[in-house]
């Protein structure tokens, strides 16, 4: 394979390396928002979770808030892991781009 084809695969990979990191960043920005909202929600009033399409009230909003920090920890680990292959798949693209100013 050429350094020419390999550049074009790394900045694929770059940028799919990209959206997965903004995804994941984004799903964590909405979990945080929402464990804020079950913390704050009211005692006493009914609240529900979707399961599917279904949504079920929720028994025990302790376990449901731990569960979504447990989620979000899981989460953030994922995002560090991705955020560091990305930061390679850079580093990766910059050695083929020094490479390829070299060989013209």
């Amino acid at each position: 394979m050429s350094t020419v084809e390999q550049l074009q695969v790394v900045v694929s990979e770059v940028q799919n390396a990209r959206h997965q990191v903004a995804t994941v960043r984004a799903q964590l920005q909405e979990l945080e928002t929402t464990i804020i909202a079950v913390e704050n929600h009211p005692e006493g009033m009914a609240l529900h979770r979707q399961l599917g399409g279904v949504l079920v009230e929720v028994d025990n909003k302790g376990e449901l808030i731990e569960e979504l920090k447990t989620t979000h920890t899981t989460l953030s680990e994922h995002a560090e892991r991705l955020a560091e292959h990305e930061a390679k798949l850079v580093a990766a693209y910059e050695e083929l781009k020094k490479s390829l100013e070299g060989e013209v």
